[in-house]
């Protein structure tokens, strides 16, 4: 049977497809906007019908009605990351987080540690040669389909075909569904002047020839808005976003000096607009491969002049870092934070940044504290970090002992909580800064 055969055979609506899972299965969603929407909500609407399906994945971007209340016996959520629709269920018990390294998640599904079931993802539609790409969610959704006993695929015709090892042989899919859906889109995160100042405090870091990753957020969007004036930048990120296709058309990013993979921007998953999924399409500077290979820090040092930027909530005075909880309230996840820390050390050149605001809630927190509050969990450890940027300045810790790093942090605090943060320091740790 050719693979033309092995599709129509298979392809059935989205209720008849759902109906192979099972009370008690393990079902992983393709990552982000890569979640098949139309085998989502199939799956939900049989609901009533299942007993304790357990459903992992990291970012959602649809509603997950599936952690409502009313489907407490029918679904059990195991968050690897947490997003908006997903955060309240593990908050009031109706849910599971499961902390680990991006990196380390299709290790998970292959080798037996969370055993996969059934896997639901989308792909492009085929080639010529019945070749499928997994397009915009490559990461773990591709061991997913290599470690499921059972893949049920939408072939959407929105998703970009993206190279590398984003493609499946159709024959690797058992059950097909069709659809037309636009694929989700992210929203642009409203940059405003706290998020530019910090931008171009980055952007003063950030040589000609670097090769840059990029976590979510308008803090790594500030950044690419600051970076116009540089010369053959390169990507190598979990991650890609509208910000990059804006200065790839500008001829700001080329890969030309990449030592890894020249020419080629490396990616993991994307998300973005509708113009940005179209730009990615058959786009040959584009390849998406594993989220074991691209996160993992040995490859990621490959690359010299790599400069890894992500985001966090607080930093403490002894620079451990906390970006995936707020206070004991689980937030989102370590994601790849972690893997590219410490994979920018091992590269020639290379630096890894954490930015955020000095201030949240309109400015009457100050997110340099003293100590992380009680039940903060640690996301990047104080011997992993390297360089603190807030709007006020840049703090370089690596290679600082506490009292330095101290006081570099409290430099870049904002102003108004500097002598309350020194008086802190010194009835916490004896500091006089």
């Amino acid at each position: 049977m050719d693979w033309q055969q092995h599709i129509a055979r298979n392809t059935v609506t989205p209720e008849k497809a759902v109906q192979s899972v099972k009370s008690g299965d393990r079902v992983v969603f393709a990552h982000a906007a890569g979640a098949p929407e139309s085998l989502v909500k199939a799956l939900v609407a049989a609901g009533p019908s299942l007993r304790n399906v357990e459903i992992v994945h990291l970012v959602a971007l649809n509603d997950s009605a599936y952690c409502k209340p009313e489907f407490a016996e029918n679904f059990r959520f195991n968050g690897l990351y947490l997003s908006g629709g997903t955060r309240a269920a593990v908050a009031e018990g109706r849910a599971d987080f499961t902390p680990v390294f991006f990196m380390e998640i299709p290790g998970l599904f292959r080798d037996g540690v969370l055993p996969v079931d059934v896997a639901l993802v989308t792909v492009s539609p085929p080639d010529d040669q019945g070749r499928v790409s997994l397009g915009i969610s490559v990461d773990y959704t591709r061991q997913a389909v290599l470690s499921a006993k059972l893949t049920i695929a939408e072939i959407n015709t929105n998703m970009p075909y993206i190279g590398g090892d984003a493609i499946l042989d159709a024959e690797e899919v058992d059950i097909f569904v069709k659809s037309g859906d636009p694929l989700p889109e992210l929203t642009p995160p409203a940059v405003g002047g706290v998020e530019s100042a910090i931008g171009r405090n980055i952007a003063g870091l950030i040589a000609d020839g670097a090769c840059l990753q990029f976590g979510i957020g308008a803090v790594p969007d500030a950044v690419l808005h600051s970076l116009g004036d540089k010369k053959d930048l390169g990507i190598h990120s979990e991650m890609l976003s509208d910000g990059a296709m804006a200065l790839v058309e500008k001829g700001v990013i080329t890969c030309k000096r990449k030592t890894l993979h020249p020419g080629i921007i490396v990616i993991a998953f994307a998300m973005g607009s509708k113009k940005f999924y179209k730009w990615l399409d058959h786009n040959p500077m584009i390849k998406g491969y594993p989220v074991d290979y691209v996160n993992d820090p040995r490859v990621i040092g490959q690359n010299d002049n790599l400069v890894s930027i992500n985001s966090a909530l607080s930093v403490d005075l002894l620079g451990q870092v906390a970006a995936d909880s707020m206070g004991p309230r689980q937030f989102t996840g370590v994601g790849g934070q972690v893997d590219f820390v410490r994979g920018a050390r091992f590269s020639k050149g290379g630096r890894s940044i954490i930015a955020m605001p000095a201030t949240a809630s309109k400015g009457k927190i100050s997110r340099v504290c003293a100590a992380l509050v009680p039940g903060q969990a640690v996301t990047t450890s104080r011997h992993d970090v390297d360089t603190i940027v807030t709007e006020h300045g840049v703090a370089e810790l690596r290679g600082k002992h506490n009292l330095n790093r101290a006081r570099t942090l409290l430099a870049v605090a904002a102003p108004e909580f500097r002598e309350g943060l020194a008086r802190e320091a010194f009835e916490i740790y004896g500091w006089r800064l």
